[in-house]
């Protein structure tokens, strides 16, 4: 073999092996780049957590700590705030808002609506709910299937005569916009006794611990679309 020969298969032999440095090379970069990019999605979780359910949690307290108790009224870990004395909400087995539960709406609501429609918060909103919960209770000789139903009317009417009344109070003063997201984002649902709670506010596990004042509520529930947000990030 000539010398010039071998010199060109040596040629050969760096630049296959200059290429295949190269590649590695750029494998692991891709491999950085690809980490990175992991360790920047792990840090979003806890970041769109603390952003939308700490955010909405450190606002409502803010705004509100200072009124649930005259209100009868309370806030649960999930940002539900529940109206909890029925002596203000309701007549007994009757579904027309009372008068002082109305002018609770009037100071509650539009400040409440303020909060759900910043703009650090309105895009994370999926619904809110407004809640109907009585006792098990209905008579004393109602059979326990009739009673869930009458129920289950009573706390559905109620309900609607909540959302029915935010819509048309003056005092709520709501735009066209306003109207428009409440539509688009407001449930009214009677949940009847099936969520009855105990002395502690707890849901009641047997009919035996149930406080039957305490189950007799209106709840404003707060559903925000983080789950769906972080199930995206970590799929990704």
């Amino acid at each position: 073999m000539s010398l010039k020969s071998k010199k060109k298969e040596g040629e050969e032999y760096w630049i296959s092996l200059s290429d295949m440095m190269t590649a590695l090379a750029l494998l692991f970069l891709l491999i950085a780049i690809i980490y990175m990019l992991k360790v920047k999605d792990s840090v979003k979780v806890p970041q769109i957590y603390k952003e939308v359910t700490q955010g909405l949690s450190e606002a409502l307290n803010k705004e509100f700590e200072q009124d649930f108790k005259k209100w009868g009224a309370v806030m649960d870990k999930d940002l539900t705030i529940r109206f909890q004395s029925p002596d203000i909400l309701f007549d007994t087995s009757e579904s027309e808002v009372k008068d002082r539960f109305k002018q609770i709406l009037d100071d509650f609501f539009p400040r409440y609506l303020n909060i759900m429609m910043k703009k650090e918060f309105i895009n994370n909103i999926e619904e809110i709910r407004i809640e109907g919960h009585t006792s098990s209770v209905w008579t004393k000789y109602t059979p326990e299937d009739i009673a869930y139903f009458k129920n289950m009317e009573l706390s559905q009417e109620r309900t609607m005569n909540v959302l029915e009344y935010i819509f048309e109070s003056p005092q709520m003063d709501l735009d066209n916009k306003e109207r428009k997201w409440l539509r688009r984002h407001f449930r009214a649902i009677g949940f009847s006794s099936a969520i009855p709670l105990n002395s502690k506010g707890e849901e009641a596990k047997t009919r035996e611990e149930e406080d039957t004042k305490r189950s007799q509520r209106v709840e404003f529930r707060v559903r925000t679309n983080i789950e769906e947000k972080i199930e995206k990030v970590i799929n990704q």
